[in-house]
């Protein structure tokens, strides 16, 4: 009855970190580029119960009595890549990247008094004072060459990434392509960044001017999730309130007669 109690307890804590997951994908249905979470559930290690002394030689040792299982937790937080909806924009300033999603804009974002380069599927940019190619949030959008200069936004961008304006080559987009996007951990504000097992490969998709990738979450989907969480949350309440019931009612009751 008492491990009952934590079961319940514990499916409640693993829901409430799912319901974050799911309300976070919600509050990004309209962010540019923008990858669903998903959450991975998985069974607490099961344990192996034995009842000592309860055998015919009365040998300490017990005898097996099945297994148990207590609950679930979170497991991981999978990052769903695949590719979201390709809006057509009519602004030369906004790019995207058709693949399989395996493929990345770079930007530098500062930290204290250096750069450090992150990725991003979010092609929406503008240009800053200085003529600099720049993302909404002020970060450089980076080139082979490193940072890039228009003069204004009449320029045009090939499959490859090459930015020409005037009939002059500029730069060209520094794009990133790696062998598994799950290896990237999210920094927030939309970007990722690497991590020891990120493996980098060469760049297959296409480069596409005036489009914006929209983000892949699917608010109905995401929504009937969050009412099925909402069930099962109050049915493990509901649990929890009859156990605690059955408690007391052991505790004043049968321990009177």
């Amino acid at each position: 009855m008492i491990r009952g109690l934590y079961t319940s307890g514990w499916s409640m804590l693993a829901l409430n970190k799912k319901m974050d997951v799911l309300t976070n994908n919600l509050a990004n249905v309209s962010t540019n580029g923008y990858k669903r979470d998903i959450v991975v559930l998985e069974g607490f290690p099961k344990l192996l119960a034995e009842r000592l002394y309860d055998n015919t030689d009365y040998v300490s040792g017990g005898v097996p009595v099945g297994e148990l299982s207590f609950s679930n937790d979170v497991g991981e937080v999978h990052t769903n890549f695949q590719q979201g909806t390709i809006l057509k924009t009519d602004n030369a300033l906004d790019f995207c990247i058709k693949d399989n999603g395996h493929a990345f804009f770079c930007v530098a974002v500062p930290q204290g008094d250096v750069f450090r380069e992150y990725y991003t599927r979010d092609g929406s940019c503008v240009l800053n004072a200085d003529g600099q190619l720049v993302t909404r949030q002020g970060y450089f959008v980076l080139g082979e060459n490193g940072v890039i200069r228009l003069s204004g936004d009449n320029f045009v961008v090939d499959k490859n990434g090459t930015i020409t304006q005037n009939g002059r080559f500029v730069d060209r987009l520094l794009v990133k392509q790696f062998e598994g996007p799950h290896t990237l951990a999210k920094s927030g504000e939309n970007l990722l960044s690497p991590t020891e097992a990120t493996v980098e490969e060469a760049f297959t998709g296409q480069v596409v001017q005036s489009y914006l990738e929209q983000s892949n979450v699917d608010a109905i989907r995401e929504m009937v999730d969050m009412i099925s969480l909402l069930r099962s949350y109050e049915a493990n309440q509901r649990v929890i309130t009859a156990l605690d019931s059955t408690l007391e009612k052991a505790v004043n009751e049968v321990g009177r007669v």
